[in-house]
């Protein structure tokens, strides 16, 4: 086992470097491409991401749904609480997991405007587990009364427009699973985008990662330990399985688009076989690591001493790159890139 001193991982980021709102277009943003076999590094914008890809390469997606999962309920007393629903854990019928900001003790009950309530039946540590009691579904309450749970970083009046921002901390292609944050890395796509892969004969694919809060979760020594992280459901469907066995036979490259992706293609490359799968993904990639799937990625800035930034280092070592992530991170500062959740993109070749 070894321990990784996360303060090799740790940078200090001059406040402009943080986007706030989204770009528009959304391929209208930056791309930062190292070419990891020529050590060589290139500023382009996102709508060209295509040029500096391999033709009849496959690329896989997260198309993950982030839902409107915070809401603003009343306790019995009348004042108000905020609950985080963590719908990445929910199975869609028993208790219903959530976060809470106020105490709550088990046998409470909140209530929304229209009179449904969610009654606290159990607790473990900060967590509850709440039942539904309403002749709606919970994610018609959701869609009617929650909010996009963007990170904190973001929260003021520029994203104060919940309409606007449904939109736009999704993917355009978002369409299945529960999340409560966006596979951030996909965000820059478009149609135009898609349009150009296709050109390039570059097929795409998808998997499900529902993305949860121990995606910010700081790392501990206990994940070092175990080499596992926070548990996220995945699903790879058949088709995908079958589009990754012929790439690794036709020895074509695969993409991953974010690191959501990555760690779930790294999640299946542990089996025996490539086959459909739905299952917990605890993989935790940091140096050294030996990729057996993933050959390019794609990937956001990310926040520092993160396991977000471990695996993108790791994936810089196992393609032997002369540069290492925190000095690709000091050159995008000085370049004035945009980081986290709106930022800019990264591509590693």
């Amino acid at each position: 086992m070894k321990i990784v001193d996360l303060e090799q991982y740790n940078y200090n980021l001059p406040p402009e470097c943080i986007r706030k709102t989204p770009l528009e277009p959304r391929d209208s943003a930056r791309l930062f491409v190292y070419d990891t076999a020529t050590d060589t590094i290139t500023f382009d914008t996102f709508r060209n991401l295509a040029q500096y890809l391999p033709e009849q390469s496959l690329m896989v997606l997260n198309d993950t749904r982030v839902w409107p999962a915070r809401l603003w309920l009343k306790k019995p007393t009348g004042g108000k609480i905020e609950v985080l629903v963590l719908v990445n854990e929910w199975d869609g019928k028993g208790l219903i997991p959530a976060l809470v900001d106020r105490k709550v003790i088990v046998g409470d009950t909140l209530f929304f405007p229209d009179g449904s309530t969610l009654v606290a039946r159990e607790q473990q540590e900060q967590k509850f587990f709440f039942q539904l009691e309403s002749t709606r579904p919970l994610q018609t309450l959701l869609q009617e009364f929650g909010t996009t749970p963007i990170p904190h970083y973001l929260e003021g009046e520029e994203n104060g427009d919940e309409f606007k921002l449904r939109e736009r901390y999704q993917t355009v292609f978002a369409s299945a699973g529960a999340s409560v944050a966006a596979p951030t890395a996909s965000l820059h796509f478009t149609d135009q985008v898609f349009e150009h892969l296709q050109r390039k004969h570059i097929e795409t694919t998808r998997i499900t990662l529902n993305v949860g809060l121990g995606t910010f979760a700081p790392l501990r020594e206990e994940n070092f330990q175990t080499g596992k992280l926070h548990g996220e459901w995945v699903t790879i469907p058949q088709k995908t399985a079958q589009a990754l066995e012929r790439a690794k036979t036709c020895k074509q490259a695969i993409i991953a688009v974010g690191t959501t992706t990555t760690r779930t293609l790294e999640t299946l490359a542990k089996r025996d076989v490539l086959k459909a799968l739905t299952t917990e993904a605890h993989l935790f990639i940091y140096p050294p690591y030996c990729f057996q799937m993933v050959d390019i990625l794609i990937t956001n800035f990310h926040l520092p001493k993160t396991s977000l930034m471990l695996l993108v280092d790791a994936f810089l070592q196992s393609k032997n790159a002369k540069k290492g992530v925190m000095e690709l991170y000091h050159e995008a500062i000085r370049a004035r890139f945009s980081f986290y959740s709106f930022g800019d993109s990264m591509l590693i070749l």
